[in-house]
């Protein structure tokens, strides 16, 4: 018997699945966001027909037509009608949505993506440390020096030292008091804060350094000094990424 995957030789592979997932067009759309990411389907081209795709995944249309319908919502599809499903290029595709940043920070050996995460993540947090300065309330400021002067104490600890440098950063994001800013990065270091190509190097001469960042940080917020709050800010995080990024000289997009 001839099955239409031996009819149809470009039609997409089974996914390796361990055991049928409990959402499968929740599974179905992660696989095909992959998919998509690594140019299994590239841009401009047809999604496959959903009776292939149904076959591929063993599952049913309406299941196919949700996943679909969920690719569409993430921008990496587009449905018109008499004309198919095609896959959109990179430039549509929604950047903040957890399976599409995750696939293509797995598939990016340039770490382009990574430096851009940096970079948003630091004009954000520049803004921020810039307004904490301005409205810092003591409590905030007595949590900042708290865990400046923990930090000081973990650097042989790098997984303590990193748990409570996130948590230095989330005190000053929240002391600005910009909810839709803090979510943002929150939201992308979520995605890669796990993540070896992120986290880099973790030598102890690396958390002083950094620590170091740090307290410039929360001398100038403290100072109620708001372009050396920005500014130190700014600092730190590039050149935190420069030393954890590894490579030598600093990518284009992360200079001033």
């Amino acid at each position: 018997m001839t099955t239409s995957r031996q009819a149809n030789p470009g039609a997409p592979a089974p996914p390796a699945w361990s055991r049928r997932p409990a959402n499968l067009a929740r599974a179905v759309t992660a696989e095909l966001v992959e998919r998509i990411v690594r140019g299994q389907h590239p841009s401009g081209t047809p999604l496959p027909p959903e009776p292939i795709l149904c076959e591929t995944f063993s599952v049913s249309r309406t299941v196919v037509r949700e996943a679909v319908k969920i690719l569409q919502e993430k921008g990496l599809v587009q449905v018109r009608q008499g004309s198919g499903t095609t896959v959109t290029p990179p430039s549509m595709w929604d950047m903040l949505d957890e399976l599409v940043l995750g696939a293509t920070i797995a598939q990016d050996d340039t770490l382009a993506i990574l430096d851009d995460l940096v970079v948003t993540r630091r004009v954000l947090e520049s803004d921020m440390a810039n307004v904490a300065a301005r409205q810092a309330g003591p409590e905030h400021l007595r949590r900042l020096r708290e865990l400046v002067d923990r930090m000081d104490e973990l650097v042989d600890d790098h997984v303590a030292y990193h748990d409570h440098d996130r948590a230095f950063h989330d005190t000053v994001m929240q002391a600005s008091g910009n909810r839709i800013a803090r979510g943002v990065v929150r939201s992308l270091e979520s995605q890669v804060v796990n993540t070896a190509r992120y986290m880099g190097r973790t030598e102890r001469a690396l958390c002083v350094a950094s620590n170091q960042g740090h307290r410039r940080i929360y001398d100038r917020i403290a100072a109620q000094d708001p372009e050396g709050a920005a500014e130190a800010m700014f600092t730190h995080i590039t050149e935190a990424w420069l030393v954890r990024r590894g490579g030598s000289g600093s990518p284009a997009r992360l200079q001033r």
